[in-house]
Formats: C-alpha cells, structure tokens, sequence
C-alpha cells in the first residue's frame, strides 16, 4: 500500500503540487490521467523519491519514503522515468541486468541471471536480447527498459508514460503484459497514462490529477463517465459502451 498525506512540492507563488492525500492499495494496476501539467509526473517521482517533498510524507509498504535507506528502499519500490538516458552500447541483456543492483551491487549470479531471463521472456525479448539498445526501434528500447524495471524485482512498481514511442500494436501488448505482471507476479503498478481508454481498460483504479490535486479516484466504472472525463479534460467527452468495457469519445 501507498501513503501520501499532504505532500506538496511548490515550484512558485503561483505553480505547485498539491497538496495531495491519497491511498493507493495494494496489488493491481492504479493509473494515474489528467490534462498536460497537472501534476502526474511530479507525483509519481516524489513517491519513487527521485523528487524532493516541500511537504508532507509518503509511505510505501510501511517504509518512510524520505527517510529509508536508498539501497533498502531500491528492494520495495522500482521506477521507470519518461527520460531514459543508458549508454547505447549496453545489449539488451546487460540493461535488464542493472534491475538486479540494489541485490548484488553488480555482482551477478546464477539466480540473478534466471530473474535476468525471466523479465527478458515476460516482455518478449529474448530474441534481442543479445542486440545493442543503439539497434532497436524506440518501442523495443522501451520494453526494455521495463523489462529492467521488473528485472529488480519490487513489491512496488511506478511507470511514467510507459507507452511513449510505442505504436497502437505494441502499446496494447504492453499493456496486456503490465496486466500480468500485476496478476501474476503479484507486483503493484502504479502507471501515469494519457490514453483514458487504455487507463478503463486495463487498470483496477484510476486517479485523476488537475492543477496539482487529485480530483477523483475510484474504479474505471465511477471515472469513466462523461460528467466525470469532462470536468477533467475540460472537452465535451462521452463514454460510449465497447466490446470490452466503456470508451471515452472526445468531439
């Protein structure tokens, strides 16, 4: 489970963040939506403390986020950022094996390598695995960078934007292996998504930011609706009933 209580993070007299209050429970797939610069990022790095807090806490599985060690705190929460920057002559293999550094502080070994292979087969990479990240399309890359990201093996995962660079295809195929990774590895996903439908579709719960505050969480059923997605994004938004669940309709 998540904690957050009265975090603020301020950036002027006019621009801030929060405060927010929030419980994010335990297990599934909670996604995180709003319009541009409503503080979705911002949120998700401050619980993964690669952000500094003006205000307030945040606990993760029991575990003060601003006072736990870093290196205990890398075995509980993992976090994948929008900006990658790795070193582009690193193979598929040897990125996903930095996931197991808050283990083994580089010094990998047969367990390791078998957790190694187990993100690579979960997100479909065995066949690149041996290929350099300079040599991938920016959806393989992204993959594996998630694949990474699993790889540290935390009760707590948290995404920004996982799909960027990835097409409808393959963005669905993330989504679907984030599905499991939720249900079968038992991991709580806590992912910052713009495609509403994707957030309805796949996630247990969904959180919707505006102007630095939570302004309604609940299940997909209770957001996705038009009253609710219309005060959020500000557009006239209907939700329409589709094969697998509502859609949102922006006209």
């Amino acid at each position: 489970m998540i904690t957050i209580e009265g975090v603020r993070r301020e950036y002027s007299s006019e621009v801030a963040i929060g405060p927010v209050d929030l419980i994010i429970p335990a297990g599934g797939i909670t996604a995180l939506i709003g319009p541009n610069g409503a503080g979705k990022s911002t949120l998700l790095t401050m619980v993964g403390r690669l952000m500094g807090m003006d205000a307030g806490a945040i606990e993760i599985a029991g575990y003060d986020v601003a006072k736990t060690k870093s290196a205990d705190l890398a075995k509980i929460v993992s976090v994948l950022r929008q900006e990658n920057h790795f070193i582009t002559r690193l193979t598929v293999r040897q990125l996903v094996g930095f996931g197991r550094f808050p283990h083994t502080k580089g010094r990998l070994n047969r367990a390791d390598e078998e957790v190694i292979s187990r993100a690579i087969d979960f997100l479909d990479l065995g066949a690149l695995e041996g290929r350099y990240l300079d040599e991938l399309s920016g959806g393989q890359r992204q993959r594996a960078y998630v694949a990474m990201v699993l790889a540290q093996d935390t009760e707590v995962v948290l995404l920004d934007e996982p799909l960027n660079n990835l097409d409808m295809k393959h963005a669905v195929t993330m989504m679907a292996q984030l599905r499991r990774a939720a249900d079968e590895l038992g991991r709580t996903i806590v992912i910052v998504l713009h495609d509403i439908n994707f957030a309805g579709h796949y996630a247990d719960r969904i959180c919707a930011m505006k102007d630095g505050r939570v302004v309604e969480f609940g299940s997909p059923e209770e957001i996705m609706t038009d009253a609710v997605l219309t005060r959020i994004f500000e557009t006239p938004v209907q939700v329409i009933a589709g094969p697998h669940g509502p859609l949102a309709v922006y006209y």
